[in-house]
């Protein structure tokens, strides 16, 4: 069999500081073919973390069912690989072995505990696997998860490829992270707001220095809250995946529609079909930092070469996607 008709059958498994997402596909020379497109469970893995470093004992209870769950979906779909990547939650946590041990018992493979730069990369080859051609380059992309956020620029398609990261960065804040550490309030004051975005600034600040963000011409969201919050900008009643990925949304709608979720109190929030229950108590501070980084990055455009930007790319492709890819070329070249 020749290159071109080869192909491999992998699963990846994505395990933020939030939801743990399953994909089973088929790769081959021309890309990745979903066989299970998305298994998403929320478990909110990360609880408290970011104050204990730990993780906590029902944390743990809720990611071994979301395995047996996913083990169980394995059984009907054999593939040639499983690749299994812990995030941001797991880096912080000392007793992560105690996680690794288990999920290793459950489904035979040893978590990867891997580095907010590979991280970066992943999600940069999985968002950018489907982007339509006539999106400008640079691409940023923005993974917005529960305990990070990872910024990742990509090549001008000149001096570049498109698809090549140039540069990334990970930031230890997101939507568990910044509610855990500054929104006790249901709903927040606005104190708490201030000390928030003075925390999320800091770390935006600190990533553009190695990220040259003023160079991007399209900013790419991926994660749960980006794609949330894109849903009710779209005045979406019930969340639907076929409508938000690709969708290109004004920034001024994007910080309006999240400012107003950010101040409602979780009772309001819940009355939308369009948030999953396990974002409900966090999505304002996920949405928070998307407006700060959109902001910021619209800002340092500004400067760099006159035209601020104005709009977003949603997009459902990121992290898990990356992991699938990557892993199943990885096989195809051995």
């Amino acid at each position: 069999m020749n290159d071109e008709q080869r192909s491999v059958t992998v699963a990846g498994i994505d395990c933020g500081t939030n939801s743990i997402r399953l994909k089973i596909a088929r790769v081959d020379a021309h890309g990745m073919h979903d066989i299970v497109p998305r298994t998403l469970r929320v478990i909110r893995l990360g609880q408290d973390v970011d104050k204990t470093h730990r993780f906590a004992d029902e944390a743990l209870e809720r990611a071994y069912a979301a395995a047996r769950e996913f083990a169980g979906i394995l059984s009907e779909h054999p593939v040639d690989g499983l690749r299994f990547v812990a995030t941001s939650a797991t880096r912080d946590a000392e007793n992560r072995e105690e996680f690794e041990d288990e999920i290793e018992r459950i489904l035979g493979v040893r978590p990867e505990v891997v580095p907010g730069t590979e991280e970066a990369d992943l999600s940069f080859l999985g968002a950018t696997s489907v982007v339509p051609r006539d999106l400008p380059a640079p691409f940023l992309v923005v993974d917005l998860g529960g305990g990070s956020t990872e910024l990742v620029l990509g090549g001008d398609g000149v001096s570049a490829p498109d698809t090549q990261v140039q540069a990334a960065f990970s930031m230890n804040i997101g939507s568990v992270r910044m509610t855990e550490r500054h929104l006790h309030t249901d709903p927040p004051t606005q104190d708490e707001i201030d000390a928030a975005t003075a925390d999320i600034d800091e770390h935006i600040d600190e990533a553009f220095r190695t990220v040259p963000a003023g160079r991007t011409r399209t900013i790419i969201g991926v994660s749960g809250t980006v794609t949330t919050m894109t849903a009710l900008a779209l005045g979406l009643k019930e969340y639907d995946h076929r409508a938000v990925d690709g969708v290109r949304l004004d920034n001024e709608k994007a910080y309006e529609v999240d400012d107003r979720f950010l101040r409602m109190t979780r009772a309001e929030r819940r009355e939308y079909k369009t948030i999953h229950p396990g974002r409900i108590d966090v999505v304002g501070g996920g949405a928070l930092v998307w407006n700060r980084v959109l902001a910021k990055v619209s800002a340092a455009a500004q400067a760099d070469h006159g035209e601020p930007i104005d709009s977003f790319v949603a997009s459902e492709h990121g992290l898990l996607d990356g992991i699938v890819l990557d892993y199943g070329r990885r096989l195809l070249a051995r």
